[in-house]
């Protein structure tokens, strides 16, 4: 099953939970209130009002966790380019005898860059291409490495060589960047807030002698769209929100290098 279709099964199912724990939750109360009278329920509102502050600053810390990490994770993608293209334009320090070699490598590390994030979902495909890239970036350097010391190049080996230092560098950053989440625990905690809230909604509805399906259906929807979307942005590359849009920038600069 795929990320979308997961993650929407996984907040259809938490809305259709809150809904009912919601009716659970309001008819207990009526029930409470035939027992005990409209006076009954001392200290509800100070127990209702502490779990949902709980639940609305979880959900506030999540997002806003999950979306500095979209930001960093779209910021390395510039960076990357940034730093490729820096080395690329350094070439020209070489001997002319060495530049066509060298930039061919740059143009074979760069597409198995760009390969590793055009089939993300597929993680054998994404294994054999991050392993690919890690053989050419190892030939590249070598490459340059030889071509700097004979003759020594003493400019070539100031300016090129940190600048391959530093794209190398790089693609450590943005692999780990997109393995760093929120625990799973935290998630698991926030759904678990959001049913426990659900039951209290449905309490504190007992006064009314209608069910209120509007009131209901909206705090389960919000809730439950909140949650996703926190998902989202904590999957950019799986979800309806992603950051392949930040890849054109790497896209651009290959084909620059034709």
């Amino acid at each position: 099953m795929s990320f979308i279709a997961t993650t929407a099964t996984l907040t259809l199912a938490l809305f259709a939970c809150m809904l009912v724990l919601l009716e659970i939750g309001r008819r207990l109360g009526v029930r409470r209130q035939k027992q005990d009278g409209e006076g009954g329920t001392p200290g509800v509102a100070a127990v209702e009002g502490s779990v949902f502050a709980l639940m609305g600053l979880l959900i506030a810390f999540t997002f806003s966790g999950a979306s500095s990490r979209f930001e960093a994770r779209r910021a390395l993608i510039v960076e990357e380019a940034n730093a490729i293209g820096t080395a690329w334009l350094r070439v020209d320090l070489l001997p002319d005898a060495a530049q066509p070699d060298i930039r061919a490598r740059f143009r074979s590390y760069l597409d198995s860059r760009l390969e590793i994030y055009q089939e993300f979902t597929d993680i054998e495909t994404v294994q054999a291409a991050l392993a690919r890239s890690n053989v050419v970036q190892l030939e590249l350097w070598k490459a340059v490495i030889d071509a700097c010391g004979e003759p020594p190049l003493p400019q070539a080996t100031m300016l090129l060589v940190p600048a391959l230092n530093q794209m190398i560098d790089i693609t450590t950053s943005r692999t780990m960047a997109t393995q760093f989440h929120q625990p799973t625990i935290i998630f698991a905690v926030l759904m678990a807030l959001a049913l426990l809230a659900s039951i209290l909604a449905g309490y504190g509805m007992a006064g009314s002698r209608k069910q209120r399906w509007i009131h209901m259906i909206g705090f389960a929807a919000i809730t439950s769209a909140a949650i996703y979307v926190i998902l989202d942005l904590e999957y950019p590359r799986l979800g309806f929100i992603r950051v392949d849009a930040a890849d054109q920038v790497l896209i651009e600069l290959r084909a620059s290098m034709d």
